[in-house]
């Protein structure tokens, strides 16, 4: 099975901004930037440039790279709960869980760039006191599915542990495939996925 990921769409043309809603113009910028180098190679000023504005313009949406660089985690983790809530609609509980974990690695794969910045960025001030950013839903996305196949008198112990437990299981699949220390196999992700939990 060859690895065909649900990654974010990017245009592959340059852009350049004319009119509308300039912050989304910048976001989308950022993640095509993004899938050709490391966020940290990349600079407000190129972001710029590369929809046609000054650098000025930038700041009046983001003070400074790090509110950018969340935006774009924002972005990433929409898109990620987005694929994983589609591949787990109809299905039992263990298959669901099995489904969102298979998303999470080809969301990943698709988009190694935005992923690693994902796993590495804290946020803004201007989200510290966000109760409902799509970081923090893309967690309780990842908590409510492990929830379900847990027995009904699980302690909040066990529910801590079995959603650090998937986590860790999905995320050390991902980074070990993108840092090319295992190749990128379906049939391996399908295999590890299916290998009982011991949740409790």
């Amino acid at each position: 099975m060859m690895i065909k990921g649900n990654g974010v769409n990017i245009e592959s043309e340059p852009r350049r901004y004319h009119h509308g809603d300039l912050r989304s113009a910048l976001v989308a910028a950022g993640l095509e930037l993004l899938a050709s180098r490391a966020a940290d190679e990349m600079s407000l000023r190129e972001v710029a440039r590369a929809v046609g504005v000054s650098a000025t313009a930038v700041y009046r949406h983001f003070p400074d790279k790090q509110a950018l660089l969340f935006e774009l985690c924002e972005h990433g983790a929409q898109q990620l709960c987005e694929n994983q809530r589609n591949a787990m609609a109809g299905k039992t509980p263990k298959t669901a869980l099995e489904a969102s974990g298979r998303a999470y690695i080809l969301f990943a794969l698709a988009n190694p760039g935005l992923y690693r910045l994902m796993m590495a960025t804290k946020p803004s001030i201007k989200y510290i006191d966000a109760n409902d950013s799509a970081m923090d839903n893309a967690m309780q996305l990842l908590k409510d599915c492990v929830a379900n196949v847990l027995p009904t008198n699980a302690t909040a112990m066990e529910h801590e542990v079995a959603a650090l437990h998937a986590w860790s299981l999905v995320h050390g699949i991902s980074m070990l495939m993108l840092d090319e220390l295992v190749a990128p196999d379906g049939k391996v992700i399908d295999a590890l996925l299916e290998i009982p939990l011991n949740f409790v």
